[in-house]
């Protein structure tokens, strides 16, 4: 059998396995659509888990035919390219339906001759050869894209076309032939190549694929053939085969490369458990709606929501602490000279070190809260420190101190877009630092307007 007529065995060959699959693809889609005709209660579409459902590991046995040439074009020094056995195994993950990564180990030879043309010459030695044959093995990693495994049309496909790429190891050995019919044996070479490859897989059961291939292998060298007539032409070779591909793994589980996406997502719309866990979903979040609509609810308009507020249905205009409890101001005819009136506004005092408000600031600050739930003005609540410790850390806890009253008059009504916050530290000084009473002054925050 001459090359050419090798060609056309190989391809009407390919062509009416793919008619074959076609028709199965058929076959199966119209039985899955007569099935979930009859009887939907009795479908019950498996949801997307992770990959942990699917089976991914597959093994695959190929052999097919060499050529010391490529489709996609380029030249050899020999003129007649024969045809000869190559083999192959592949380990191969399938980490999505789309793509994988595989393992392959090819074997074989590459021949051809210089037919009836004129013999090659090699341009280094001058050597005039008439044939040669070149035995090799090598390995490689790719990468592998299914780029037919969605159907729009189909639940289930039977075909599968797919491209890859990779590189490997490759490691051959020349026998050219010269004229005068002598062998010359090259050792062993070792170069890196690169395989591109294109082909269809065709599903016979649901670990059983039939996987039909075509290799073009490039070499980053130029001894294939050991005669180096047409440099640097001479670094491809093709590899076309068939082969059959085992998937492991439980038979409940369906291979990965086989899902089909768009079905997946038809099943998960569709499916009445997952649509009643939607709905209560819904339920959840609407009560969850209404839970923040009830904290919010303040029925008698006194700016304190009904779940904290102690003193409820206090009438319209009553000014109220941050319990919602009327304020009582008492008049001026009735305070002590030695009990000072309550002042909005008043410097609110600290501790040494601390932004913890003391409880003898809650009047105040609920005498501001009130006054300011009147009107709508805009406070700047400025924190000082005294001058212990650095100005860093005094800077830090004046801020901390303003936080304190903001956080207050916040809770207590106060809308925060109304009330900032300006750190001063230990600047600004109201008393004298070098005493106690005018340390304990200066810890202070100031309401500026």
């Amino acid at each position: 059998m001459n090359y050419s007529t090798l060609k056309k065995t190989v391809v009407l060959s390919f062509v009416s396995l793919m008619a074959v699959g076609f028709a199965s693809a058929q076959t199966d889609t119209a039985k899955s659509a007569k099935k979930m005709t009859m009887s939907d209660s009795t479908s019950t579409p498996k949801l997307f888990g992770g990959a942990g459902q699917y089976n991914t590991w597959s093994v695959g046995v190929n052999v097919g035919v060499t050529a010391p040439s490529v489709a996609t074009g380029g030249v050899n020094p020999f003129n007649h390219n024969k045809a000869e056995l190559g083999y192959g195994v592949s380990l191969r993950d399938q980490l999505s339906h789309a793509f994988s990564l595989q393992l392959d180990y090819h074997g074989g030879k590459l021949a051809g001759n210089a037919g009836s043309g004129n013999p090659p010459i090699d341009v280094v030695s001058g050597t005039t050869y008439q044939s040669f044959e070149t035995k090799f093995n090598s390995g490689s990693l790719t990468g592998v894209v299914n780029v037919g495994s969605v159907s729009f049309l189909h639940r289930k496909s039977a075909i599968n076309f797919y491209v890859s790429g990779g590189a490997g190891l490759d490691f051959y050995k020349p026998a050219p032939v010269a004229s005068d019919g002598t062998t010359v044996q090259w050792s062993t070479v070792k170069e890196l190549f690169i395989p591109i490859g294109a082909g269809a897989k065709f599903k016979l059961s649901d670990q059983l694929d039939l996987n039909l291939g075509y290799t073009e292998n490039f070499v980053d060298g130029f001894n294939l053939t050991g005669v180096h007539a047409k440099y640097p032409a001479e670094n491809r070779y093709s590899y076309g085969y068939a082969g059959l591909e085992y998937t492991f793994g439980p038979k409940s589980k369906p291979s990965l490369e086989w899902v089909n996406p768009i079905a997946q997502m038809y099943d998960e719309l569709y499916d009445a458990a997952l649509r009643q866990e939607v709905e209560a979903l819904k339920g959840r979040v609407a009560n969850v709606e209404t839970a923040v609509s009830d904290l919010k609810k303040d029925s008698d308009g006194d700016g304190v929501s009904d779940q904290f507020d102690k003193c409820p249905n206090t009438p319209a205009g009553t000014v109220v602490d941050g319990s919602g409890c009327p304020i009582v101001f008492p008049k001026p005819d009735t305070i002590k000279a030695a009990a000072p009136a309550v002042t909005p506004y008043s410097n609110i005092q600290f501790e040494f070190d601390s932004s913890v408000l003391k409880t003898s600031s809650y009047p105040v600050l609920d005498a501001t809260s009130a006054d300011m739930r009147t009107n709508s003005s805009v406070l700047t609540l400025a924190g000082y420190a005294s001058s212990e410790g650095t100005a860093a850390h005094n800077m830090r806890l004046s801020k901390d101190r303003a936080n304190s009253v903001k956080t207050y008059l916040v809770n207590s009504g106060v809308d925060a877009k109304r009330l900032k916050v300006k750190a001063y530290g230990e600047t600004h000084p109201i008393a004298d630092n070098s005493t106690e009473d005018g340390r304990i002054l200066n810890r202070r925050v100031e309401f500026h307007k």
